[in-house]
């Protein structure tokens, strides 16, 4: 039977609408973020990595703003679930973790095992947990036992190039911990995102797991992403970085190709950001946090490094606002 990226398929007993996936993108994956990707397709959503820690010791902005679910991100869209990534080394920090997720209305949890990042890899977490199986295992026992949701992990091929216990790790964490997914990025944790993903080694674990691979890592346009779905069989592909500033992608991926958004439309999305930048955090802070959004939409645009700087420098929503109108005769003009 011919698969399509559009099938429905199930995830720890859920149903998912589609096999496109949105990343868990650090200091990102908001709600608002996650609601964008589900505006325009996606069939499940990943949070931004939490810290286990902070949730257990009740770090206030993690749980008000890190783990909080926007009643449209259920109304939007696909409708499709929600998985908020934890991270951390200690089971018992993460069952207790685990069970303030599934308080909070998540739908599933991910771990990352797989981040490169030194300052958490030193604290024995990410993609660490690849040099300590036993460890990977309890504490992803822990978080299915605190939460009594589905549980996936996410992890990489390797610490360093030419090695693959990134595998080996997946295959336990199925067996013996009884994860309900793996999501895969088929490099190694030491080259981060440089280089070409080993998507042949991605279709090898596809095959040795009894349950469902998202791969994930170095897609670059529909028709790659499309590729990758088939060369690996994977259940489901993972959009990162391809779709900052570009929720068109899973529209594009989902419809096997289709236009590119018109000047017009990249100018009314990006001030939809803005709206809910403001509606998650305030005015004034919006205003500090938009500034690495803004340049994914003026890249897009094309625009010049002078509007880079005129956002950059802008003071407030509304002087943000100014400079994007100012792009549109339409949106000048609506706004006068």
């Amino acid at each position: 039977m011919e698969r399509s990226l559009q099938d429905s398929w199930i995830l720890g007993g859920l149903t998912v609408p589609n096999r496109v996936v949105l990343a868990p993108l650090a200091g990102i994956g908001n709600w608002f973020v996650r609601l964008q990707a589900k505006r325009f397709g996606a069939g499940l959503v990943v949070s931004e990595m939490v810290s286990s820690f902070a949730i257990h010791y009740g770090n206030e902005k993690t749980l008000t703003e890190l783990l909080r679910i926007h009643p449209d991100e259920r109304a939007a869209g696909s409708g499709g679930p929600i998985s908020i990534q934890l991270f951390g080394h200690d089971p018992g920090v993460m069952r207790s973790a685990a069970a303030t997720v599934a308080e909070a209305g998540a739908d599933l949890i991910d771990l990352n095992m797989g981040c490169p990042v030194p300052k958490v890899m030193k604290t024995g977490a990410g993609a660490a947990m690849l040099k300590d199986p036993d460890t990977a295992v309890a504490v992803a026992r822990a978080a299915a036992e605190g939460s009594g949701l589905p549980v996936t992990v996410k992890l990489r091929a390797s610490n360093l190039p030419g090695q693959m216990e990134g595998v080996e790790v997946a295959e336990r964490l199925v067996h013996d911990a009884g994860v309900a997914g793996i999501t895969f990025h088929p490099r190694s944790a030491a080259v981060r995102h440089k280089g070409t993903p080993d998507y042949d080694l991605a279709a090898t674990l596809v095959e040795r797991l009894p349950v469902p691979v998202i791969v994930s890592g170095g897609m670059h346009g529909a028709e790659h992403i499309r590729w990758v779905f088939d060369h690996t069989g994977c259940e489901a592909v993972m959009l990162a970085r391809g779709a900052l500033g570009n929720p068109w992608l899973f529209a594009q991926v989902l419809d096997g190709g289709g236009p590119e958004p018109s000047r017009g439309q990249v100018l009314e999305e990006w001030e939809w950001v803005l709206d809910r930048a403001v509606e998650h955090l305030g005015p004034d802070r919006a205003v500090r946090y938009l500034r690495k959004f803004h340049p994914w939409y003026i890249e897009r645009l094309g625009e010049s490094r002078a509007v880079q700087d005129a956002m950059q420098r802008a003071e407030s929503i509304e002087d943000q606002r100014t400079v994007i109108r100012s792009l549109d005769p339409v949106l000048s003009s609506a706004a006068a």
